[in-house]
């Protein structure tokens, strides 16, 4: 019998890429990153192009198999097609054309501010927590879902006339590429909309009617092991879609985190830590996100939840430190540079672009640096930059310990800047405990090929899988318990410092509009100016 794989679409914030997992769930070849370009239209405002998302994702499977080929691996070996996506970024599409009718609203967008404001007054956060897991933020599909049937002419009246059909970027791409156009999500994914009873794991019609939409534009709601459609129109045509599962959870599965206690932190564009909080929704005094964190079987008793930490702004940073402020070119040299200096000289940054997520959820919060003098340089807000994730990964962590009863014993980390190693022992310096780094950092995808080879039967067995995860390097904490506690002290001074400063947080478009006395003060003015300037011609002629 020929070698079975499954391959996996991990459809990321900043990029799609598909990698080809063998028998044990280790990765034997992948595509390249193909960028998924975002979109700023106003301050504040993310976007993305939908057939972007969906290119890229073909684009990625069509790159991997042809890697595959060198290895001599046919089309027809590959069982099962994973998916794991950014969550709550937002599609409504046409579903008569096929045609997005607006922008996927990324989920960091932060515009919907007065949408967030309007439905607080109809419903108090507190009791869609209760239900949803969720409190009402800007954060989630719902209420990006609002605010396009408010503002987009073409979303309200196809939602009026019934055509319209909503998902988060897996529910699109699998709509897309299955041959079946599967209108479907997973219990991951549509524990993100801020609609769904985290109980029943289906849509709850108090919060689909505070939304202000009918059950019918919504998705399916499956495990993230099932038979999500077939795929169509690829070398891969008629394999199942069987794997379906958010990214940050995806990795949580990725990391074996299968007891109930085990963390994982991922270092992406954000910054997201999980804990498998057991088979019962946990909620929490400290603002935790309740949320599912697996379901393999169909039996709802099987769900796995999790308590989530959400950090809006982690890669981002040094994205940022790159294209906006230039002090460095490239992503790897910011570790270099900040190893030129021994500490930060007492600089903080604290990168709340757009507003803090948990355990703040400010949205008024902004970013600023604190602590600059005649000898910083840099390196020191490199290094400080580096540094702010450590920080915020500690608070989450520490209100995670807070609700569990049950300090951290370890914390497993994976994502693109947990390969850099002073990241990683400053963040086992301020959580003072082991952090583990896998052999293989893209966990996010491998979650995914397992969901979709667990139902296949090409994995079966949770321990069997674990046995296979390495541990490539671990890092221990190296700095004593008094100078942890002054630099997280200041750390919250910094933190202190960034709130409150937005007056009006809701974003302001790039373009300027003057008001109206200056535009009739502009008027009068060129009033005046033509007629000056006719005088001057007339008085040339003569």
């Amino acid at each position: 019998m020929s070698a079975q794989y499954v391959i996996a679409i991990d459809a990321g914030t900043t990029s799609t890429r598909a990698i080809l997992y063998n028998r044990r769930c280790n990765s034997v070849c992948s595509s390249k990153k193909n960028e998924n370009l975002p979109l700023h239209p106003h301050a504040g405002w993310a976007e993305h192009d939908p057939m972007l998302l969906l290119g890229n994702a073909k684009l990625s499977i069509e790159q991997c198999l042809a890697e595959a080929k060198k290895l001599s691996i046919k089309p027809s070996q590959i069982k099962a097609v994973g998916i794991t996506n950014q969550r709550e970024t937002t599609v409504v599409w046409d579903r008569n054309t096929g045609s997005p009718l607006y922008n996927a609203i990324i989920w960091h967008d932060a515009r919907t501010v007065s949408t967030m404001e309007t439905l607080r007054k109809k419903f108090k956060s507190e009791q869609v927590r209760s239900i949803s897991g969720l409190p009402i933020s800007t954060y989630f599909s719902g209420v990006k879902l609002r605010w396009m049937i408010d503002n987009v002419p073409e979303v309200a009246t196809a939602i009026e006339e019934g055509t319209a059909l909503f998902g988060t970027v897996d529910t699109w791409l699998v709509w897309n590429l299955s041959m079946e156009k599967s209108h479907v999500t997973d219990v991951t994914n549509a524990g993100r909309t801020m609609m769904m009873d985290i109980r029943s794991l289906s849509w709850d019609p108090t919060l689909v009617d505070l939304i202000g939409v009918s059950t019918d534009i919504l998705p399916e709601i499956l495990p993230c092991s099932a038979e999500f459609g077939h795929m169509a129109d690829t070398a891969l045509k008629g394999t199942v879609i069987s794997g379906v599962i958010g990214d940050q959870q995806s990795a949580l599965v990725g990391q074996a985190c299968f007891e109930t206690g085990e963390a994982k932190n991922t270092y992406g564009t954000g910054c997201f830590l999980i804990v498998n909080s057991g088979t019962k929704p946990k909620f929490t005094n400290s603002y935790l996100l309740t949320t599912p964190a697996y379901q393999f079987e169909s039996n709802p008793d099987s769900c796995v939840y999790s308590l989530e930490g959400s950090i809006a702004v982690a890669g981002a940073a040094i994205t940022w430190l790159r294209d906006n402020l230039g002090i460095i070119r490239n992503a790897p040299e910011v570790e270099d540079l900040a190893m030129s200096v021994p500490d930060t000289d007492d600089v903080y940054v604290v990168p709340a672009f757009s507003g803090f997520l948990a355990p703040y959820w400010r949205e008024d919060a902004r970013g600023t640096i604190v602590g600059i003098t005649q000898r910083t340089t840099r390196a020191h807000i490199a290094r400080a930059t580096l540094e702010s994730m450590a920080y915020k990964t500690q608070k989450v962590l520490e209100a995670s310990e807070k609700d569990m009863g049950v300090p951290l014993r370890q914390l497993r980390v994976d994502g693109g800047a947990a390969v850099n190693d002073l990241l990683m022992q400053m963040q086992a310096d301020i959580v003072g405990t082991e952090v583990l780094r896998p052999s293989d950092v893209e966990t996010t995808a491998m979650g995914a090929a397992f969901a979709a080879g667990h139902f296949i039967r090409l994995y079966e067995s949770l321990d069997e899988f674990r046995e296979s995860r390495t541990v490539g390097k671990k890092f221990i904490p190296m700095i004593t318990e008094e100078e942890r506690e002054r630099k997280i002290s200041r750390w919250n001074d910094a933190v202190e410092r960034s709130l409150g400063w937005v007056l009006d947080p809701r974003p302001k478009p790039l373009i300027w509009i003057p008001p109206p006395s200056v535009v009739a003060a502009f008027a009068v003015g060129a009033a005046v100016g033509a007629t000056a300037m006719a005088l001057l011609c007339r008085y040339k002629k003569a």
